[in-house]
């Protein structure tokens, strides 16, 4: 697959004071609050905080999945607000991709069949090589006929990298993707998603738990409460535990 060209000049996503609330009166819950980041372009961060900072709500945010009550999130310098909802659908088709910890493949389509959905979604109708080669970048080009029940949970995880990549995306967004994989499959999985900024070129968001999954991004951003407060760059496991050990007390 060849190495994504993007905009090294512009952020490949920017939050600029995005706030988010669910709910009303005494039942609502202030998801962000305030939260301005930037993403330069083949960049890899991971995003941590306990449970309830509002990392998966601005992951959604940031992907155009969700609309921010106040801010402006952009995406290769498009304003995702400023666009309705068939022109959002479109950028996210074009410019960005995700990985879920759920896999999130449909049970009743091949390994393949589910790499190349959003391309058939999109109406286009890619050669089986295309396919082929997704899925042998991703070590599955012998199991393309093979349905998901018939993977194990690392090679799943490893059909929806490959479906990631074959849009040609320039922003993934990664959901807790080693959440539910073994020691070994997490790292074969932290590996691919690695590979795919260092060769492709690609900028990829990560929320995560796993401190030794985060170590493998050069920067890990940390939310409190809905808010940014801290980050580390170049991070090893025990500084990004130390510090959520802190956060979580």
């Amino acid at each position: 697959m060849t190495a994504t060209h993007v905009n090294t000049t512009t952020p490949a996503v920017t939050l600029a004071g995005v706030s988010k609330t669910y709910g009303r009166g005494n039942g609502a819950v202030r998801a962000l609050d305030g939260v301005s980041l930037a993403f330069d372009p083949g960049s890899f961060t991971a995003i941590m905080g306990p449970s309830g900072s509002g990392k998966t709500t601005l992951l959604l945010c940031a992907a155009g999945l969700d609309r921010p009550d106040a801010g402006t999130v952009r995406i290769a310098g498009t304003d995702v607000a400023g666009l309705g909802e068939r022109q959002r659908a479109r950028l996210r088709r074009r410019k960005v991709s995700f990985v879920f910890q759920s896999f999130n493949l449909l049970p009743s389509l091949t390994a393949a069949q589910n790499v190349v959905l959003p391309l058939r979604l999109a109406g286009e109708h890619p050669r089986r090589q295309t396919v082929r080669d997704a899925l042998a970048r991703v070590g599955l080009d012998d199991r393309g006929r093979h349905r998901p029940a018939q993977l194990s949970g690392g090679q799943q995880q490893r059909v929806a990298i490959a479906r990631a990549l074959i849009t040609d995306p320039e922003v993934i967004f990664a959901d807790e993707p080693t959440g539910a994989l073994d020691r070994r499959a997490a790292r074969e999985v932290l590996g691919m998603l690695r590979q795919a900024t260092d060769q492709d070129g690609r900028t990829l968001v990560m929320v995560t738990h796993d401190p030794v999954a985060a170590a493998v991004a050069e920067r890990v951003v940390f939310l409190a409460d809905g808010r940014v407060v801290d980050e580390i760059a170049a991070p090893g496991p025990e500084a990004v535990a130390n510090r959520m050990t802190e956060l979580e007390r």
